[in-house]
Parts: C-alpha cells; structure tokens; sequence
C-alpha cells in the first residue's frame, strides 16, 4: 500500500521522490532558497555549542544547562532530519515497519532543483558541529567532568545519527554499496591469483600426465 509523507510518495517496492516543483533543475544557483530553513539548520546547533561553553557565564545550574541543551539537540535532530535535509540537500533519510514487523531503513536522494549555497550551508552545519562536539569530549574526558561528558555523548549521538545518514544518502543504499564492496574484492582476488600463477616457473605451470610402469 502506498503512503505518502511530508512530499514523498513510497510503497513497499518502489521509492518516488517529490521534493516539489524544480524551478530550473539547476544546483548553481547561489541564492538561497529556502532562508528560513537554513537559519534553523544553524541556529539550534550553534545555541547548543553556546550553551555548553557559556553556561557558567550566565550563571546556570547543570541542571538547567543539561535540560535546555538537550532540547536545543532534540530540536536540530528534528529540523535535519525531517526538514533540513528534504529542502536544503535533497536528502532524505528514514525507516519504517512492514506487514511483518520487520523494520527497514531507507536512504533517498535527489540531484536536481537543490541550490548550491542551501546544500552548503546544510553539509556545513552538519560536519562542523559534531567535529565540535568530539573536541569537547575529549576535554571533557581530560578534565574529568562527568556531568558535562555524559551532555557531549548525547550531542554526538544526536549529530553523528544524522551525519551517518545523510552520508548514506549521499553514498547510496546499503545493498549498492555492499555490492561495490564485493565486486572490489572479488576483482582483487582474481588479480591476485592471476599475478601468483604468472609468477611461477614454467616447469611449475605445466602439469605431466601420469606414468604407468610397465
């Protein structure tokens, strides 16, 4: 049964995309297209990284900080996830439950009608942000602050979720890529068994056939 969601049409054999109507089915164009977007994209990320470095500045409690941190986090997951990625990138990643229960992932893509500041601006947020995030991990480890470590590993399981994702979007889906793999090792095998034999003497290759004592 088909459904339809947020601009995109999929069933369960077949994936459309329907991002909306391309307005000249170029990525050069360097205006933005969609402003709004693109201010969420960067602004809950960067209040999250503020907050953690200024918290003390402005006289929080780690309660507090934790608590608005994390909301700041959940709030960009969101905006990414379901938004940012969509419009920005024309990328699209997301899972659902079959008949069976089974559950399954899907990663689509769309070249086309994206502009090309909108898809920098969101490939920006999206690596710079968890690049951050791992520095602090770090500094927090070193200067033991549990508190503070157990913030940062809730921001890079947030980021990298939906770094890992879109990076899928952008590679294609597991299967493709799995096949890629294959067919690399596959080849490198071959010509591997193939430069071992021809490396071997000649008396080496040829095979004699048996002798019968009379």
């Amino acid at each position: 049964m088909a459904e339809q969601s947020h601009g995109l049409l999929h069933s369960d054999d077949d994936t459309v995309l329907s991002f909306g109507e391309d307005s000249d089915g170029t990525s050069r164009d360097r205006k933005l297209k969609f402003p709004g977007v693109a201010f969420f994209t960067v602004i809950f990320r960067a209040l999250a990284i503020v907050l953690y470095l200024f918290a003390g500045v402005f006289g929080m409690s780690f309660i507090t900080s934790f608590v608005l941190i994390v909301l700041l986090l959940s709030a960009d997951f969101w905006t990414l996830k379901n938004i940012s990625g969509r419009l920005l990138a024309g990328l699209r990643w997301w899972n659902y439950v079959d008949d069976q229960g089974e559950s399954h992932w899907k990663y689509e893509s769309r070249k086309k009608g994206t502009s090309a500041a909108d898809s920098r601006i969101f490939w920006l947020a999206l690596i710079i942000s968890p690049v951050l995030w791992i520095l602090f991990f770090f500094t927090s480890l070193i200067s033991f602050s549990l508190n503070w470590l157990m913030v940062v590993c809730i921001a890079l399981t947030l980021n990298l979720a939906n770094l890992f994702g879109y990076l899928r979007c952008k590679m294609g889906s597991s299967d493709s890529m799995s096949d890629v793999t294959k067919n690399f090792f596959r080849e490198k095998l071959l010509s591997n068994v193939m430069k071992s034999f021809a490396s071997k003497p000649a008396d080496q290759q040829t095979f004699n056939a048996p002798t019968r004592e009379v």
